[in-house]
């Protein structure tokens, strides 16, 4: 195969940050994404409706005007959200899903809810209403190990929740485990999972053994191999209620290679031939545009892109480093060749 057309995909998790980081990190997700969902965790989160559309202005100021994209704005749960914000989310249109933080669990997420039972009330009204729960699965107890975070929280908090609140609507963001992709496959419809890149490709050994890579550093942090195989398992079966998410993160290079960096991988100007060689690998092709384009959009309600993009075999170059603010970024799989690029005219009517 030598060309591969499939319909325009969307990003279900993706971390665009604020102000003068808008002009690097929107232009690239846009140029290839018709939609993304955008994380609330800002360094003043977004908990509200207002400051949800205020952000989605900014967010679309930083396209060029010939970029079709459209934000899928999402509201940061917190201790004291109310009941009147969510019935107010709902009306609005503009709000995809409500995002659960265990507070200190990733990036900006100090403000995040400190125990499931403060909002037992948000998430019954949130699921009265049909508004989906995205949720960072791990628990941040410090006697609880990193690499154990996930299961743990699926254990302890989120099938507790779903048995006490079945009808509510849930995407278990990031997935890392096997844990993880045993609770979808095993959850009713309402049920899903997103799946990054960097969880598809590689391993704890590929972050840590031989030297640590600190642009392989993420939360939730890669796991032992079978995990890995688990994931890239599921998403070559085509099950439908597992779509792409990014969590594309950018931190400028500093940031990241100090002595306490920052956790995140910025994919967005190579998530789509990172997952085409991904599948390709799987011997999979032929199920990359469901994950990218498809499930998606049909777990959250919304219409299939008209459009189409073409990836062609061209080895693609990926950067060493991007520009960012009064830094850099490095992209992830930076200097690597890709075999697979996007044409250079990729939309397809």
């Amino acid at each position: 195969m030598q060309s591969l057309v499939i319909r325009r995909p969307d990003d279900w998790h993706l971390h665009v940050r604020d102000g003068a980081a808008l002009t690097h990190t929107v232009a690239a997700t846009a140029a290839v994404f018709a939609r993304a969902i955008i994380m609330p965790n800002l360094k003043v989160p977004i908990t509200t409706v207002i400051q949800a559309a205020a952000y989605k202005e900014r967010i679309l100021q930083a396209c060029d005007s010939s970029m079709s994209f459209e934000p899928l704005m999402t509201l940061y749960l917190t201790d004291n959200t109310s009941v009147s914000e969510i019935y107010i989310a709902k009306a609005s249109g503009l709000i995809h899903g409500c995002k659960l933080y265990p507070a200190g669990a990733t990036t900006n997420s100090d403000s995040g809810v400190t125990s499931i039972s403060h909002i037992t009330k948000v998430l019954a009204a949130m699921a009265e209403v049909g508004l989906p729960l995205l949720v960072h699965g791990e628990v941040t107890d410090k006697h609880v190990d990193i690499f154990d975070r996930e299961k743990t929280f699926i254990d302890l908090i989120l099938n507790p929740l779903l048995e006490k609140i079945p009808s509510l609507r849930v995407v278990l963001e990031h997935i890392t485990t096997r844990d993880a992709v045993n609770f979808v496959l095993s959850g009713s419809e309402n049920l899903a999972a997103t799946i990054t890149p960097q969880h598809l490709l590689f391993n704890r050994n590929d972050m840590l053994a031989g030297g640590i890579r600190p642009h392989l550093y993420c939360l939730p942090i890669l796991k032992r191999q079978i995990h890995q195989q688990a994931l890239r398992e599921v998403v070559a079966s085509g099950h439908p209620r597992f779509f792409l998410g990014t969590d594309s993160a950018p931190h400028a290079k500093l940031t990241k290679e100090s002595d306490c960096g920052c956790a995140g991988c910025y994919s967005a100007p190579v998530a789509l031939p990172l997952y085409a060689t991904i599948f390709e690998e799987l011997n999979a092709l032929d199920k990359l545009e469901a994950f990218a384009s498809i499930n998606g959009a049909n777990w959250y309600g919304v219409p299939i892109n008209e459009e189409c993009v073409e990836l062609t075999r061209r080895n693609f170059a990926v950067p060493t480093n991007l520009p960012f603010l009064d830094d850099a970024i490095v992209p992830l799989m930076a200097g690597c060749t890709l075999p697979w690029r996007l044409n250079d005219a990729h939309f397809i009517e």
